[in-house]
């Protein structure tokens, strides 16, 4: 690449040694808390060149995405979760392009079999990479690993010890990653476990940073609003933290909502601290109190006991404006919201803060009074349009993309306030308008009605139209629950998406040249129906006693049930939609199907996807039935599929690239199927 030989040029010019050769660095003294016998190899030289002189290389080169973390993808490195602090999921890389991605084959297989009690099936995250180095969650308890980028050998490795503090976490698991920060010569790697605390850890020897809170250590429970009352403290993480300017930002995630233990939980809210020494810097309620901002928009003093309303979902930030990005999720409970009437903000708000003080910048709420499971499931997108515009972009369950200049909040489209459908469950608040965008288009399907029945055979159809007879159908996507043993004798509401999209915690991607989005989303249809929990003080909850009806053991809605999108958004335009993946074999092989010629449908699942320079890549994901163990090389312009790459297991965690000693890598973690997590590496030969 031109970059790799400019930087090379210039730090021969300074003296140091040429890119990507590699100094060594005495073994490891292990600490109790670490795995012995697990040493670090090298470190390069990479990590020599001022960040000066490679930030003037990359602005020469690159759009506006330069990394306060010291390190960049225009650098060939993956050194955030989503590859930038953009959130865009893209690399500048091109070594592997049309031409020879169907040569790509494994260099390197690490498993997570061994590194924790029990075997892990699936590890949903993003490994960091930053000179050479991959940095990965891995195992149940979220332990710390280094790792060799070319090989795949641990380097040093940490684990957490938090007994009853792990044993009680609504968020066990590997989460979704972890932050890097560096300044000059220091550089670490933040983690927050399973047990709510934030980890700084030396990015070359794995060990706490005694500078850091205490020994390494904050304990994120100090400070928790709502904290009384509990056995336990519902209250954890599932995105990894983040950084920017010198500010590590942490959102908490609670035990799913569907059925809340009690109308009054720990609140959600977001804080940040100083990256160095761990000192709280400021506190976002995300449920204000009282004299704040939106304090108004919670009605019958709902808001003193509400809980929830944290930010799950990876976030995302401009360094230059200094705003950090919040994805707020929805409050306590997910289908019923009597016990908090109002709009209730700043659930499922997209809410730009001030990263250095914590103060609001501007907010918008996407859904009012979420008693959907609408939250906001992932990282906004930053970009600097080809058209000009510094623009956001959030993608949703419900399937729409809500464009807003950045800097102002003001949406780039025009955001209508529609009435919406009210329910009769007995006490429920209903908001009466929502907001739509007018551009984009969704990119899947919106309500349910019975066109959107599978019409393969007559008999098919008049069966699903059978199993359909004792449901309520959905006219929009908020069309409310409805209770399992109405007046009307329904049993519950049908609605596309459901909960778990459309888009998802995957994401999606950003092309900053030509300002194209690419969309994973999931096409499954979800049944909104209420029962009473007698173990809960919530007088509604989510009845899990009633399933979604299929016919013959075939989804009743028509497909595709996955699929990528592209989406210009200079314009707004769709520009083209393919399914997700094949027709699975339950489907193909169907008795029913003999002889109909079926479309290729996809699965619903929840693809996760990477783009680079010449080619997006996407495997099939998980989250539903009929994935299989490939990764997708796609025409960016066209949609067509250019290779199929075999996985060992199916992909559980987002698949991303670096480059490291002139070799381009694409990896991800893969497992499930009985088959333990594994993190495997494919190059060209």
């Amino acid at each position: 690449m031109i970059l790799r030989g400019l930087i090379s040029w210039l730090s021969t010019k300074i003296g140091f040694p040429a890119v990507g050769k590699k100094v060594t660095i005495p073994p490891l003294k292990v600490k109790s808390d670490m795995i012995s016998g697990v040493s670090s190899k090298m470190i390069t030289t990479k990590r020599l060149i001022s960040s000066f002189m490679l930030s003037l290389a990359v602005l020469a080169w690159a759009p506006a995405v330069w990394s306060q973390s010291g390190t960049d993808v225009y650098a060939g490195d993956w050194p955030d979760y989503h590859g930038n602090q953009l959130a865009q999921r893209y690399s500048p890389l091109d070594q592997i392009n049309t031409d020879n991605v169907g040569s790509l084959e494994i260099v390197w297989r690490f498993s997570t079999e061994n590194f924790g009690p029990s075997i892990d099936f699936n590890n949903p995250s993003t490994p960091l990479e930053v000179d050479g180095v991959l940095y990965a969650d891995i195992a149940s308890t979220r332990n710390v690993v280094a790792l060799d980028a070319t090989n795949g050998q641990v380097l040093w490795m940490w684990r957490p010890q938090e007994g009853e503090r792990f044993d009680s976490a609504p968020r066990k698991g590997a989460g979704r990653g972890l932050a890097f920060w560096r300044d000059g010569d220091t550089s670490r790697v933040l983690d927050i476990t399973p047990g709510f605390q934030l980890i700084s850890l030396d990015a070359n020897t794995g060990h706490p940073d005694p500078n850091f809170g205490n020994n390494g250590r904050v304990d994120l429970f100090e400070g928790l609003r709502n904290s009384g009352g509990f056995g336990n403290i519902d209250i954890g993480s599932s995105a990894p933290p983040f950084v920017m300017n010198d500010v590590v930002v942490v959102g908490p995630a609670h035990a799913v909502g569907m059925r809340p233990r009690s109308r009054s939980n720990v609140k959600g809210d977001v804080r940040g601290f100083d990256v160095r020494t761990g000192e709280l810097l400021w506190t976002f309620h995300t449920i204000p109190e009282r004299g704040e901002v939106g304090y108004e928009s919670w009605l019958d003093q709902g808001v003193e006991f509400t809980g929830n309303a944290g930010v799950w979902a990876p976030m995302s930030g401009d360094p230059e404006l200094g705003h950090v990005y919040l994805p707020v999720e929805s409050a306590t409970g997910d289908r019923f919201g009597a016990d908090r009437p109002g709009a209730n903000l700043f659930t499922d708000s997209v809410v730009a803060v001030d990263i250095r003080t914590g103060e609001r910048q501007w907010h918008y709420q996407l859904t009012h009074h979420d008693i959907w499971d609408w939250d906001i499931p992932s990282a906004p997108i930053l970009a600097d349009l080809p058209n000009g515009r510094k623009v956001l972009m959030q993608v949703t369950k419900q399937a729409w993309v809500y464009t807003f200049d950045r800097v102002t909040g003001e949406p780039v489209w025009p955001i209508e306030e529609l009435p919406v459908p009210a329910g009769d469950v007995p006490g429920e608040w209903y908001s009466p308008t929502q907001p739509f965008p007018t551009r984009p288009a969704p990119f899947d399907r919106q309500g349910f009605a019975e066109e959107d029945l599978i019409d393969f055979t007559p008999e098919l159809r008049l069966a699903a139209l059978e199993a359909i007879a004792d449901f309520r159908l959905s006219s929009s996507v908020y069309s409310p629950p409805s209770l399992m043993d109405a007046d009307d004798g329904t049993r519950g509401t049908l609605g596309l998406p459901s909960a778990t999209g459309g888009a998802n915690w995957e994401g999606s991607a950003l092309d900053p040249e030509t300002g194209i989005l690419y969309i994973p989303s999931r096409t499954q249809l979800a049944v909104l129906t209420l029962g009473n929990d007698e173990n809960s003080d919530v007088a509604f909850s989510q009845s899990f006693g009633v399933r979604i009806p299929r016919v013959q053991g075939l989804e009743i809605v028509k497909p595709p049930y996955g699929r990528i999108t592209a989406i210009d958004m200079n314009s707004g335009d769709h520009l083209w939609q393919i399914a997700n993946a094949d027709t699975p074999d339950n489907i193909a092989n169907h008795p029913a199907l003999e002889g109909i010629d079926i479309a290729r449908t996809g699965v619903p699942t929840r693809a996760g996807i990477v783009l680079t320079k010449t080619l997006l890549f996407a495997g099939e994901g998980g989250g539903g039935p009929g994935a299989s163990p490939i990764l997708r090389a796609i025409d960016k312009q066209t949609g067509e599929i250019v290779a199929e790459i075999e996985l060992p297991s199916n992909q559980s965690g987002l698949p991303f690239t670096y480059e490291h000693e002139g070799k381009q890598y694409i990896a991800m973690f893969v497992g499930g199927g009985g088959n333990p997590a594994e993190l495997v590496a494919y190059a060209l030969p």
